[in-house]
C-alpha cells in the first residue's frame, strides 16, 4: 500500500511540474496574494537552494541509492509506526519525483515562490520531502515507531 500512495503522490508532483511548464515557461510570476506568494517558473540544475550546481550525476547516483535503499527497507518492513512509515514514504515520493526530473530534464522544476520572505523557489516533490523529513524528525523524538527489530541483525538489536 506505501508504493501505491507513493506512486500517486509522484504522480501529483509529475502532474504539476506539467502544468507549470506548460502555463508559467517563459511568462512573468502569477501572483496569487500580491508581496507574499506567486508561481514562478524556474530551473534547478542544484540541491535545495540551488547550491551544487551541475553535479546531475552526483545527484542521480545518491538519489537512486538512496531510494533504492529505502524502497529495499520498505519492502522487507523494516519499518513500523504510522508516522514513521508516512514520513518515508513522503521522502521517498519527493525523492522520486525529482529524481524524474533529473534523469528526463537534466534539471528540477519549481514553480513556488514564497516572495516575502525571499524564499528558495520549490516544488511540490521538495514539500513532500520536507513534510517527510519533520515526520521523520517527530517520530524518533516521539519514539513513534521504528525499526522492526527482529528483523535486524543480532548486532544491531539492543
Amino acid at each position: 500500500m506505501i508504493f501505491l500512495i507513493a506512486a500517486v503522490l509522484v504522480a501529483l508532483d509529475q502532474l504539476t511540474k506539467a502544468l507549470a511548464v506548460v502555463f508559467l515557461k517563459g511568462q512573468p510570476s502569477f501572483i496569487l496574494w500580491e508581496g507574499v506568494f506567486q508561481l514562478t517558473f524556474v530551473t534547478n540544475k542544484g540541491a535545495a537552494f540551488s547550491i551544487l550546481q551541475n553535479q546531475r550525476w552526483v545527484f542521480i547516483v545518491v538519489s537512486l541509492l538512496a531510494m533504492g535503499l529505502l524502497i529495499w527497507m520498505l519492502a522487507r518492513k523494516m519499518f513500523c509506526g504510522k508516522l514513521l512509515l508516512t514520513s518515508l514514504c513522503l521522502i521517498l515520493a519527493g525523492g522520486v519525483g525529482n529524481l524524474i526530473d533529473r534523469i528526463a530534464l537534466g534539471y528540477v522544476v519549481d514553480f513556488f515562490d514564497f516572495c516575502l520572505i525571499n524564499f528558495a523557489i520549490f516544488n511540490v516533490a521538495d514539500v513532500f520531502i520536507t513534510c517527510g523529513a519533520v515526520g521523520l524528525c517527530l517520530a524518533v523524538l516521539l519514539n513513534k515507531g521504528g525499526v522492526v527489530r527482529e528483523r535486524l541483525p543480532k548486532r544491531f538489536q539492543k
